[in-house]
């Protein structure tokens, strides 16, 4: 089943991971990294950059070649919507505000394939409110704990306050991400990670609520005009201003000739 999502409508830099990598692998780089909808690879590149030879990326949607970041050979494409397994296990994943692109059951085989990969998994994905493109399954991150505690993995706030303030990361990142690690003892019991909204993100959706505010308003308005729901005096003084108005276009066109 294909994603609706297009890579190129979305700019993601190589600044932000390479600002934010080195933070999320401060104690040793893992010798083998997996990336699940590793998009155009700009995480992978700087991954690759770091000495972490052993790379490999999964996407749900075909990725012009001449678009990519990482080469051919350590990219793969498949159904993010079915189970999958790639036969091997990784050190670490990284799964970057993606989970938000699947529907419910779909984000739980995410999970599933997840954590039968790797014990160590960076993980993000998008807050209610937050746009973007196809957001079926927006959540706070309290909820993708639950799932992975259902894993067997316990959740770790770890990231969040160490990249919040880092306008090199896009903000998305700073707000969502979190690690979640294989540790049966002890899942469930951590504490449960907080619903934060970074202020990017906020000033971005008020933005966002304002644009669309103005235009259900216009379009109420057409309709009323249509359906002649307005008073009789506004019909009356709209047609004399719009009658002024071009009289007056008409007479500046010709003076100015």
């Amino acid at each position: 089943m294909p994603i609706d999502y297009d890579h190129a409508a979305n700019h993601h830099s190589l600044e932000g991971p390479r600002a934010a990598l080195p933070v999320l692998f401060s104690d040793a780089l893992p010798k083998s990294l997996l990336d699940v909808g590793c998009g155009i690879g700009t995480w992978l590149k700087v991954a690759l950059d770091l000495g972490i030879i052993d790379v490999l990326g999964l996407d749900g949607v075909a990725i012009p070649e001449d678009a990519l970041h990482i080469p051919t050979v350590v990219l793969q494409q498949r159904d993010l919507t079915q189970s999958w397994s790639l036969g091997r296990q990784f050190d670490a994943a990284l799964c970057l505000e993606v989970a938000e692109h699947l529907a419910p059951a779909h984000g739980c085989l995410l999970l599933d394939a997840l954590t039968q990969h790797a014990p160590l998994i960076i993980f993000s994905a998008a807050c209610p409110g937050q746009d973007g493109q196809h957001h079926v399954n927006c959540q706070w991150p309290a909820y993708w704990q639950a799932l992975f505690n259902e894993r067997g993995f316990r959740c770790e706030d770890t990231f969040r306050p160490q990249l919040w303030d880092d306008t090199r990361i896009e903000p998305w990142y700073r707000q969502n991400i979190f690690l979640a690690q294989k540790d049966r003892a002890s899942a469930g019991r951590e504490p449960r990670l907080r619903a934060l909204v970074h202020p990017a993100i906020f000033a971005s959706g008020l933005e966002n609520l304002r644009a669309v505010t103005e235009l259900a308003a216009t379009e109420e308005t057409l309709r009323r005009v249509q359906e002649g729901r307005m008073s009789p005096a506004w019909y009356l003084s709209t047609g004399f201003r719009a009658a002024a108005r071009k009289l007056s276009r008409q007479w500046h066109s010709a003076a100015s000739e």
